[in-house]
């Protein structure tokens, strides 16, 4: 019985996903799988908006990088993982910050990705609860794949679209006060 019990104990740790890192109460894994690629944890920081934390996210890349234009540029799987913390967080709300933030990293030029931004806010639109995770997965050939609680909502094609979108989290213009999320993501603090 006891070697039984010893087997299946180290059977689940080899089959369990690894929680290695916490940040900020939220456990994530220090790995995470993009097509066949391993990619690393990077870092991650929390979202706050009038003194309210809103969600945690993590970055996930091939290799540590804290050079915010490398990673925007990179055609390489990546990957960033948003954990709602909230229950102030709505759809509408969610969807509206989506869309400020690609104004700021497309300087005010969403027209020529209109369609693909429209993709990824359609995969927004369902009542968004705390606890609910989000995965947008880059994988080069393949584009963006947005996952709700582990479900498919969407795949919008593109490196253009790929490098604005993460572009949201991890430009040098974040969103008032966001600061402290970008350099947590980029693995500086």
């Amino acid at each position: 019985m006891k070697k039984l019990l010893i087997t299946l104990l180290l059977t689940l740790a080899l089959v369990l996903p690894s929680y290695a890192i916490t940040s900020n109460g939220i456990d994530f894994q220090d790995t995470l799988k993009a097509g066949q690629t391993n990619l690393i944890f990077n870092g991650s920081g929390i979202r706050t908006k009038a003194f309210l934390n809103i969600y945690v996210a993590a970055l996930y890349l091939t290799k540590k990088q804290s050079n915010y234009i490398t990673i925007m540029n990179a055609d390489e799987p990546m990957a960033i993982r948003i954990v709602i913390i909230s229950r102030l967080v709505s759809s509408g709300t969610f969807i509206e910050a989506t869309k400020a933030g690609f104004e700021r990293t497309t300087n005010g030029n969403t027209a020529p990705i209109k369609a693909k931004i429209d993709m990824l806010c359609e995969a927004f639109k369902d009542k968004i609860k705390k606890g609910d995770v989000f995965d947008l997965i880059y994988v080069p050939d393949e584009g963006t794949s947005i996952y709700r609680n582990g479900t498919l909502k969407s795949t919008i094609e593109g490196l253009d679209f790929k490098k604005y979108l993460f572009g949201i989290w991890i430009i040098d213009k974040p969103s008032h006060g966001n600061e402290p999320l970008r350099k947590g993501m980029l693995g500086l603090q």
